[in-house]
């Protein structure tokens, strides 16, 4: 074979080895996009089904944390908010002035100081007990009124008129007037099931006549403590207070102290504080004993003074020892009234009370104390002590007549 025959079988035979390797390269590169495809479609799909997932999950949790949001504290408030009230008072004070305001004026006239009235409005809270409208407050709340305005929080308002109050307890009962329609209204619970510890929400709306459309202010905390008794320097007598860390603050006088099952369980009455603010020390009246006065100032227009018909005194440490006693715990009966509720439970001058219902009494606050909650009719168990010997007297108390017998102050 000659030089240019084979020169040119080389050029062929490298030719078609070029196409075989372009169409081999052809062949490689199509699979591999193919492949990249086959791959990445299903990245894809898997990305918008982690996204659906992901939105899945984060609309569960909402939901989740919108129910936890609405717990038994949301729903106790919303049960109960409707029936809080802003007690607006108008009140009329005799002021004395002193001859020193004026001294050129008061010159002429003597020097004698003298005396103008004033009206002076006072703010507080109150909740509607009942669809015809009776609601609670404080006495000290509506103390010598002369106008009484209530307030709704969807922004109604209404003249009020005084039913009755209880001084001593600072317990009151008002009524709405002209009313239309049925009113949003409170329960009042059980005072005695409370357990130290558990959630109290305080309520008051003392800017309802300032803010249209206000809202009642809440604020929760516990029970701190049960049973906590008071004597006022005002001749008020608080007995077995619950005491709450839940705010109680100026205004919210007369609220509601409400459980998480949204009842009643006592009425906001006063706070320890040496700022006038609330220092997680309120104190409230307990249901149970509101229930009573509500009852009796409904029945008989107010509180009818209670006749046990005896007095009694403490026992000082020379008394007790001129009776030959060991203890100078107890009260002594110091007076009977003839025929009255102690001396027909024989009750006698010298007996001594050493227990009231079964609370022990040592000092004649703690008698007072004891009988602060009988009404009359109810039978009031006392133990006594008689030359030496313990015994049980029962008195039924019956209503004061004036003029006759002992009123036994409360």
């Amino acid at each position: 074979m000659d030089l240019k025959k084979l020169f040119l079988l080389i050029i062929i035979l490298l030719s078609i080895n070029f196409a075989i390797l372009k169409i081999n390269d052809t062949h490689k590169d199509g699979s591999s996009r193919n492949e990249m495809i086959e791959i990445s479609q299903p990245q894809i799909k898997n990305s918008t089904l982690r996204d659906t997932l992901d939105f899945e999950e984060r609309l569960q949790k909402n939901e989740e944390v919108t129910l936890s949001r609405r717990n038994g504290i949301t729903q106790a408030i919303e049960k109960v908010k409707p029936a809080v009230v802003s007690v607006n008072v108008i009140r009329t004070e005799i002021v004395q002035t002193s001859p020193f305001n004026s001294l050129f004026f008061d010159f002429y006239r003597g020097f004698l100081p003298r005396t103008y009235k004033r009206e002076v409005q006072n703010l507080g809270s109150g909740v509607i007990i009942s669809d015809d409208g009776y609601a609670i407050t404080n006495s000290h709340v509506v103390q010598n009124a002369t106008e009484i305005k209530v307030f709704l929080s969807d922004g109604r308002s209404f003249e009020a008129e005084l039913i009755g109050s209880d001084e001593v307890n600072d317990i009151a009962i008002i009524k709405l007037k002209n009313i239309k329609t049925e009113l949003p209204h409170a329960y009042l619970g059980d005072s005695d099931s409370i357990i130290i510890g558990e959630w109290t929400i305080a309520l008051g709306n003392p800017f309802g006549y300032l803010i249209k459309d206000s809202e009642p202010t809440v604020t929760v905390g516990v029970v701190s403590a049960l049973n906590r008794n008071f004597h006022s320097h005002e001749d008020r007598i608080y007995k077995k207070m619950i005491q709450t860390d839940a705010a109680i603050n100026p205004g919210n006088s007369g609220g509601p102290l409400v459980n998480i099952n949204g009842e009643i369980i006592g009425i906001n009455t006063f706070i320890f504080s040496k700022s006038g603010g609330s220092l997680g020390m309120g104190f409230a009246i307990p249901s149970n004993r509101v229930k009573k006065i509500v009852q009796e100032i409904i029945k008989y227009g107010g509180i009818r003074p209670i006749w046990f018909g005896f007095k009694v005194q403490d026992i000082t440490p020379s008394l007790a020892s001129s009776l030959g006693l060991d203890s100078s715990d107890g009260v002594i009966v110091s007076y009977i009234d003839e025929d009255g509720p102690a001396d027909d439970a024989g009750l006698k001058r010298g007996d001594i009370i050493i227990t009231i219902d079964g609370q022990i009494i040592k000092i004649v606050n703690d008698a007072e104390i004891a009988v602060s909650d009988i009404r009359i009719g109810e039978i009031l168990e006392l133990e006594i002590i008689r030359d030496g010997k313990e015994m049980i007297k029962e008195l039924t108390p019956r209503e004061y007549q004036d003029k006759k017998g002992t009123f036994f102050k409360l």
